[in-house]
């Protein structure tokens, strides 16, 4: 996996108002990006990020003319996070289990799928670049109190494996991101420990930029991903003893 420098590069992420992205398009400014889109559905959420290099874009993932607008702004992008996520927590026997899958899918991976296709040849353009897919640890072992939004991770990291070995071909590195609980709205009533997203943030450049393909950026993931590394079975189980524990109330 080829390295790839921040410093100087243009960047865009997605889902850049709150959470991991806000801490990202922040940390990109910090280790000295030369340019960064910043996406959102309401570009008004973004006012709060001030700074030159910063160019606001509004984008729904899920809007095929919005990622070809963006797609058109950014023609000199050389890294795509694709950070946008939803959470809807829908457990499979609700009634609303299939239209809340639909909209997690829809948001997780097929938005990241719209965007390679659009931004791909742009990134083989700009000399290959790289793809940045923010997934998730439940991507590789589905959190059963989140199993819809486990499986539109789970189908991200295929996107990402696909995606690794289709676009190396043109000298685009393609990353994939495997958190573990991160402290944001998303996952604010979860009774775990949580990282920070700034330091999420940091952790995934850091991985960027010394070409780790695979990147757990906090120490709930690192632990997770040793496992999953050593056994996919043990780690299943390991989330599984996890959801039995907060289920009773045992669990921290």
């Amino acid at each position: 996996m080829k390295a790839q420098r921040i410093e100087g590069a243009v960047a865009l992420v997605t889902g850049a108002n709150r959470g991991i992205g806000r801490a990202l398009t922040e940390a990109l400014l910090t280790r000295g990006v030369r340019k960064v889109y910043a996406t959102a559905r309401n570009p008004e959420t973004l006012r709060a990020l001030r700074d030159e290099r910063l160019v606001s874009l509004r984008l729904d993932v899920t809007d095929a003319d919005q990622i070809r607008a963006a797609g058109e702004a950014a023609s000199d992008v050389e890294i795509v996070f694709n950070n946008a996520g939803l959470l809807l927590g829908t457990g499979i026997a609700d009634s609303s289990v299939l239209d809340h899958a639909r909209r997690e899918m829809e948001v997780n991976y097929f938005g990241p799928l719209q965007l390679l296709q659009r931004l791909a040849p742009t990134l083989a353009r700009n000399g290959g670049g790289a793809v940045v897919n923010i997934g998730s640890a439940a991507g590789l072992s589905n959190v059963p109190f989140y199993p819809t939004y486990s499986a539109s991770k789970a189908a991200l990291h295929s996107l990402t494996q696909a995606a690794r070995i289709l676009l190396g071909a043109q000298g685009t590195s393609v990353f994939g991101v495997y958190a573990g609980p991160v402290d944001t709205d998303m996952v604010r009533e979860l009774a775990l420990p949580k990282t920070s997203p700034r330091d999420v943030a940091f952790a995934i450049l850091d991985g960027i930029e010394a070409g780790q393909e695979d990147i757990f950026p906090d120490p709930f993931a690192v632990d997770f991903g040793r496992q999953f590394g050593s056994s996919p079975k043990a780690a299943e189980r390991q989330i599984a003893a996890m959801a039995a524990a907060m289920r009773s109330g045992t669990g921290a």
